[in-house]
């Protein structure tokens, strides 16, 4: 009675709808529609996937045609593929993976329920500048007429 990661092989080609209540790790091809939403999808270094994909989590590290939507994290790795949509509150694209589309990182909402909120989170470095500091520096001296402007 456990729940072990599932996986689609090499060889294998599903055309269609595919849903499931548990993680699930492709290596080969689906077409069509897949449906893990409270479990983690990974698609595998030979997996080819041309499908709308719901998921909690998703982890490519093969090709993905269509729009990739997940609750929490979406993680293209390297030599990962994505030609279509993003959207999750997470987004991490490795360095050599390819990508064309874009990304929605709403927030998570709703639904979800338990999840801590991420604003702000996507990138690290700088915290936002915002506008630069306004009437910061004083050191000339004050118009007394300025001229026309």
């Amino acid at each position: 009675m456990e729940k072990g990661p599932v996986n689609i092989g090499k060889s294998v080609v599903i055309k269609g709808e595919l849903t499931g209540s548990e993680d699930l790790t492709i290596e080969g091809h689906v077409e069509g529609k897949i449906e893990l939403r409270q479990n983690v999808l990974t698609i595998g270094p030979n997996g080819k996937i041309k499908a709308q994909v719901f998921a909690k989590s998703v982890i490519i590290l093969g090709e993905v045609t269509g729009n990739v939507t997940a609750s929490e994290k979406v993680d293209l790795r390297d030599n990962g593929s994505i030609d279509g949509d993003i959207a999750a509150p997470r987004v991490a694209i490795a360095e050599g993976a390819h990508f064309r589309g874009s990304i929605d990182m709403q927030r998570s909402g709703g639904s979800g329920g338990g999840s801590k909120s991420t604003e702000g989170k996507s990138t690290e470095g700088k915290p936002a500048a915002g506008t630069s500091a306004p009437a910061q520096s004083a050191s000339q001296p004050a118009p007394a007429a300025a001229g026309s402007r």
